[in-house]
């Protein structure tokens, strides 16, 4: 393994902070005391940062030399509504708050890459250091992308990573083209007319209404979407009614859905409404959907997945790299991202002992094993693709 010397020298600094970002956990654009911590290590760095992109999002940006060349490297900083149920010194202290995502890592593996960058310096051109609030959902990426980032902070490259549990530390995983799914929310909304529940032939029980919908929605997958195809459509929620007694007015249904292409997540959206409208009709009721897309498919681009590769393979050996790693029914927004500007996106090994469990669980824990790995790797990609040229 041939990790950067300097960076392995302060691992444990980047442990301090990872663990001190750990223990204060803040929600999706909530991110004030993480963007304040984030801004006052790349200051101290020497590195120019720019604030209030994307509400709490930060951007640092180093510039050496005057070469034309630039790239982005992005982390995300916001934690999840979970309830910590980690006991060691570092567990979060904010009640219903926590870094089960390993979005802690993330920012100290970037700002680790950056105090490296800005002490050696040892390219020509220009590095944005992007730290994006809101991924869980609440659509911090584009929230930047809205904002100007790429207009203000132009990049020939983007590349991101996020810790896979069960995958060793020292490895890596990516894939070219289609990566991970983009995922969709729906609502439901179904209206009929209350009754009684004595007297049930009064009414239009809209319980039964959301009943039918969710049988019916499951054929969108199993006979719409081609067998070689991946999609899912998860019913999660159906709330209705307040009384034993009583046949609601209303009731809704929420959920998911996710796919690999843009097409096929319009086509499920075509066929939920004409499935919730039309049952709902023959039952004498009505519904209309809602459905949003907080996040589009992760795309790599095949020229900077090969780089980024390539780049981790100098760092812990090509047997460590899996470049046709599995697709993900997850989702992701650093998608929005990607659709702007070629990159790619790869996955860390957070390993599999203690706090190795699955990701947006209340036992979780980010490696800090990991982080001069992550750091070592956003910083090289720099060094390689901004290459001081020789005469």
């Amino acid at each position: 393994m041939k990790l950067i010397a300097r960076i392995e020298d302060f691992h444990g600094e980047l442990t301090r902070w990872r663990r001190d970002i750990h223990a204060h956990p803040e929600l999706g654009f909530e991110e004030n005391r993480t963007s304040d911590l984030v801004a006052e290590k790349l200051a101290g760095f020497g590195v120019a940062v720019h604030r209030g992109i994307g509400k709490t999002g930060v951007v640092g940006q180093l510039r050496v030399g005057n070469g034309p060349r630039s790239i982005g490297l992005r982390a995300d900083m916001d934690a999840l509504p979970i309830d910590e149920a980690n006991r060691f010194d570092y567990r979060s202290q904010n009640p219903g708050r926590m870094h089960a995502c390993g979005h802690d890592g993330h920012t100290t593996m970037l700002l680790g890459a950056a105090r490296y960058l800005a002490e050696t310096r040892d390219f020509d051109g220009t590095v944005n250091f992007i730290f994006q609030p809101a991924e869980e959902g609440l659509g911090g990426g584009a929230a930047m992308l809205k904002d100007g980032l790429f207009e203000r902070f132009p990049c020939d490259a983007i590349f991101g990573m996020h810790n896979r549990p069960g995958l060793a530390v020292g490895k890596f995983a990516i894939r070219p083209g289609p990566m991970m799914a983009g995922g969709a929310f729906f609502d439901i909304a179904i209206t009929g007319r209350g009754a009684h529940g004595a007297r049930p032939e009064s009414g239009v029980d809209p319980v039964v209404v959301a009943a039918h919908i969710t049988t019916a929605l499951q054929t969108v997958i199993a006979r719409n979407v081609k067998p070689i195809d991946t999609a899912v459509l998860s019913v999660t929620q159906i709330h209705a009614g307040d009384a034993y007694n009583v046949i609601p007015e209303h009731a809704v249904i929420r959920g998911t859905a996710r796919a690999f292409s843009t097409e096929t997540m319009a086509m499920i959206r075509a066929n939920m409404e004409r499935i919730a409208s039309g049952v709902a009709h023959g039952l004498g009721a009505t519904a209309t959907l809602d459905f949003r897309m907080p996040f589009v498919p992760l795309v790599n681009d095949a020229r900077e997945t090969e780089f980024i590769a390539d780049t981790a393979a100098e760092l812990v050996g090509a047997e460590n790299v899996n470049r046709t790693g599995g697709l993900s029914m997850a989702s992701e927004d650093f998608s929005f991202m990607l659709e702007r500007c070629p990159g790619a996106y790869i996955q860390i090994g957070n390993g599999a002992g203690e706090g190795g469990c699955e990701v947006h669980n209340p036992g979780y824990d980010f490696n800090d094993a990991a982080l001069p790995l992550g750091a070592s790797l956003f910083a090289r990609l720099v060094e390689k693709r901004l290459a001081r040229e020789t005469a």
